[in-house]
């Protein structure tokens, strides 16, 4: 079935946020077409007594499925007036449409408007003339000194200790279960660090009086903030057995721990490459903050809404699948995000439009450099690069980050960036 663009009255009305509602009629002509092409198709496959199957006369067909055959014509034809009509402004919508009043009568017109969200058109009258300061990229020995700590956690060795109260940073093994009258429930056990805050705080707290192998009944609150909003403020009696108890062990800080955590000959080179490695770090978050304040002030100079679909799908990306999460909690949370998501969406659209107007999409060039460059950092080669990052879906990654790093090239220049002053 087609309709024809020029049989539909079609009117359009401007919404906020690039919300669209528009009405559309249909001609009684074109409806009645259309229930008579229903008909005869469902003649052609029914079977009814009396009739052989193909030669039932539409007109039984009609008043045997005259319901039926109204509702599916109706269907059809609205959702193929809607392309049309939509072809026919020139719109393409970016949201699922969504029928807000439908009016039918037989042998009356079909009436009925649809509302959608479109693309936002963005115009930026400011590119640049800004002042943006950049800050201190500081590493110092303490900052080292930290990654090489972690270094001797990730290798150290878990050693029982059969003696004296657990501590922040011990992993304790417990079995925990409810005291509810007469039970035989043996409670559930249960491995965590100490001081993480992997359990409540009065379950730690109790913990930390017992020695392996000692159990003890005692009364644990539920803080205001529980995630379990139920048991906010509510005090349970548990039995907790601490059934082990484990401290680590962490090997000397010296030449022989370089060797075992990589291709270092001695502590030294280790250090080096930590400092080197923190150095990008920083420099890589100096950057970002800069291009974070460019985009804040660019959206500042260059103000335009985003249609609330847009917002939504970025928010529930951003949240992910929570089949197991209560309807009301999860409302909470794309709200207490919906700020940020308008702002993140706002600063895609407007890469992607200074990407668009300047000329600064990644092109084919590009991407076989960066994949060369991929691949000789990784001792590969560009083809099996490129393989890779073609079977793990991220070669359209890879295009966005070389287009917005050609943005931000660009929107730079046209700015002052101010070094800030080190303390």
């Amino acid at each position: 079935m087609t309709v024809d663009a020029s049989s539909l009255q079609v009117s359009v009305e401007e919404q906020e946020r690039w919300r669209r509602s528009m009405s559309v009629t249909v001609p009684a002509s074109v409806v009645q077409q259309e229930e008579r092409r229903a008909a005869k198709q469902l003649a052609s496959r029914a079977r009814l007594k009396g009739f052989r199957k193909g030669r039932v006369p539409a007109k039984v067909i009609e008043s045997r499925f005259g319901g039926t055959l109204r509702k599916e014509a109706l269907d059809k034809l609205v959702g193929e007036a809607y392309r049309t009509a939509l072809a026919a402004q020139d719109l393409t919508p970016i949201s699922e449409g969504e029928i807000q009043e439908l009016s039918y009568e037989p042998e009356q017109d079909l009436v009925f408007s649809i509302s959608f969200d479109i693309q936002p058109q963005i115009e930026i009258g400011r590119l640049g003339g800004f002042a943006i300061e950049r800050p201190v990229a500081e590493v110092n020995d303490e900052h080292v000194d930290k990654v090489l700590a972690r270094i001797q956690e990730q290798n150290g060795a878990w050693k029982p200790v059969a003696q004296g109260q657990p501590e922040d940073r011990d992993l304790v093994a417990v079995r925990i279960k409810k005291v509810e009258g007469e039970t035989t429930d043996e409670g559930k056990e249960y491995e965590f660090l100490l001081g993480q805050g992997d359990a409540l705080p009065d379950i730690e707290t109790a913990i930390k009086s017992l020695e392996a192998g000692a159990s003890g009944e005692f009364d644990v609150a539920f803080p205001e903030d529980s995630p379990d909003k139920a048991r906010r403020g509510e005090t349970e009696r548990v039995h907790i057995t601490l059934v082990a108890r484990k401290v680590q062990e962490l090997p000397e800080l010296d030449d022989a721990l370089a060797k075992q955590v990589g291709d270092f000959e001695t502590l030294d080179n280790l250090k080096t490459r930590v400092r080197e490695d923190l150095d990008k770090e920083a420099g890589e978050e100096v950057e970002n903050v800069v291009r974070g304040r460019l985009l804040d002030m660019l959206l500042d100079a260059n103000p335009f809404e985003v249609p609330a679909s847009m917002v939504d799908r970025y928010a529930d990306g951003v949240i992910g699948e929570q089949p197991n999460l209560d309807p009301e909690r999860l409302e909470e949370i794309r709200a207490s995000i919906r700020v940020e998501a308008e702002r993140a969406v706002k600063r895609i659209l407007i890469i992607e439009k200074v990407a668009d107007t300047q000329g600064l999409a990644a092109t084919e060039d590009d991407i076989d450099a960066r994949v060369e460059e991929i691949a000789e950092a990784n001792a590969s080669t560009a083809a099996k690069v490129y393989a890779s990052l073609q079977k793990a879906g991220r070669l359209e990654m890879l295009e966005r980050e070389l287009t917005e790093r050609k943005v931000f090239d660009f929107l730079k220049e046209q700015s002052e960036i101010i070094d800030s002053i080190a303390p």
